[in-house]
């Protein structure tokens, strides 16, 4: 049982660029670390293998350094994000991996339960999903790689979900589904209050 989380070292400017148009550089940094930080908690608390994939590659002690002991550091591979994904899951089922999931760092309602959720439904299904309300997902699941699953999606459209779950019917699988939920891109996915707090702390 292994949880995937992708980050990007937390650099002003770098992360969350349409949230940052609101919140400012800063504070988009801070609400991007609070969220990753959420979900390497959640995935943590779980337990099981955690791997964080990180980009840069260079980046690799800072963000050892900011999420702390316990998980395994990787960078992330070359390519789009399909290919990306599809290198890190495929690392793991080569290391013996039964059951992988990989999750977003940008939901607030992340929790161990969901993820729970997520791997007892791979004991039944061969992939769950959780879907996200912009079209996209926040969780994917797998009991082993399932040839073209990634290849020429739009990544960062509308059309993800859909055609992730076309790829999937296409090879005979009819995933679990989780509760869609929303993750955080612009100031309205915000939680209540989150943007005052970001504000306050970018100013110190």
């Amino acid at each position: 049982m292994v949880t995937l989380v992708f980050v990007r070292a937390p650099e002003a400017g770098r992360v969350k660029t349409r949230l940052a148009a609101s919140l400012g550089a800063e504070g988009a940094l801070r609400v991007y670390r609070r969220l990753a930080e959420h979900t390497v908690r959640e995935a943590r608390a779980l337990g099981g293998e955690v791997r964080v994939h990180f980009t840069p590659a260079h980046a690799g002690d800072e963000v050892r350094a900011w999420l702390g002991d316990g998980p395994r550091y990787l960078p992330q591979s070359a390519g789009d994000m399909g290919a990306r994904m599809e290198a890190a899951f495929r690392a793991a089922f080569q290391d013996g991996a039964d059951r992988v999931v990989i999750i977003g760092s940008d939901l607030p309602e992340l929790s161990a339960s969901l993820l729970r959720r997520a791997f007892d439904a791979l004991e039944s299904h061969r992939a769950v999903i959780g879907p996200a309300r912009d079209g996209g997902y926040y969780l994917l699941g797998m009991r082993t790689t399932i040839e073209g699953l990634f290849d020429g999606i739009p990544w960062s459209t509308d059309e993800v979900l859909a055609q992730t779950l076309d790829r999937l019917g296409a090879a005979g699988i009819e995933p679990a589904l989780l509760d869609t939920l929303s993750d955080v891109d612009e100031l309205e996915d915000l939680p209540a209050g989150w943007a005052e707090w970001a504000r306050a702390e970018a100013a110190r």
